[in-house]
């Protein structure tokens, strides 16, 4: 594996589980946020879109911020999130400032997980220029500054340095953003095609002077077995995205999961 296994080594296991704000009242919603929390997981996150990606396309949904800073006010360990904040849907510094009250508002336990955007059913019903993809990652370009800078000006600022996940596997543009400001780099890339992609960061990371070694890698555990699962890990993958969904939440491949992040971590 390239670039030292991103000192992958050096990094313990851990399991967020991503749970749809979709098909379930509210209430349900942040219960099952507290429940995750009770079983152990490290992060707890949901999906920024405005209607179901499953099931009834037009069933019962939430709004991923205002989520959040329920979940935030909700649990006391998890650190928590977006997988992923869509950047086309908000202004930068607004975005910058909706992240450092949820930060607050969870005593520092909030992670910046953002991404150009995908669902063309958002933008459309809700006014949003979709572009193109090539369009969208350059309005992500030029905001990710944006963000950064307006959290050294916030009064008070953020509790914490907010750590940045960056979703996508994109070589040309994604990994090059992932390079110049991500902590976390979270794709669904299969096992067999990280060591490249983690090739072409190494060579952004050169061309921006940062040290690869600080990038968590993340994919995601669902439908995987043991197999699959050994092979992310051994192919340097440390940050586990577990999904769940109403109406009726199936807990036992997150329980699965921590027994397997346990005995990793031993």
């Amino acid at each position: 594996m390239s670039t030292a296994a991103f000192r992958a080594d050096d990094r313990p296991v851990r399991i967020a589980v991503q749970i749809a704000p979709q098909h379930l009242p509210i209430a349900a919603l942040r219960d099952a946020a507290v429940h995750a929390e009770d079983l152990g997981v490290d992060m707890i996150m949901n999906w920024d879109h405005f209607y179901p990606l499953s099931g009834d396309p037009d069933g019962l949904h939430y709004e991923a911020w205002t989520q959040l800073a329920q979940w935030a006010e909700a649990t006391e360990r998890v650190e928590l999130g977006p997988l992923v904040n869509c950047n086309s849907y908000r202004n930068a510094n607004l975005q910058a400032d909706m992240a450092r009250t949820v930060d607050h508002i969870s005593g520092g336990r909030f992670v910046f997980g953002t991404g150009s955007g995908w669902a063309q059913r958002d933008y459309d019903e809700y006014g949003y220029d979709f572009g193109t993809v090539g369009s969208r990652l350059n309005d992500l370009a030029r905001d990710l500054p944006v963000i950064r800078d307006r959290w050294t000006r916030l009064n008070p600022p953020p509790v914490r340095r907010i750590p940045i996940l960056i979703g996508g596997a994109g070589e040309q543009k994604t990994l090059r953003l992932v390079a110049e400001h991500a902590d976390i780099w979270h794709s669904f890339v299969a096992p067999e095609e990280i060591g490249h992609k983690l090739d072409v960061l190494q060579r952004h990371a050169e061309a921006v002077g940062r040290d690869v070694a600080e990038i968590e890698i993340g994919n995601e555990l669902r439908g995987a077995d043991d197999a699959k699962a050994e092979a992310l890990h051994a192919a340097g993958a440390r940050l586990y995205t577990v999904g769940v969904s109403g109406p009726e939440i199936d807990w036992s491949g997150v329980e699965r999961w921590l027994r397997w992040r346990d005995a990793k971590n031993g």
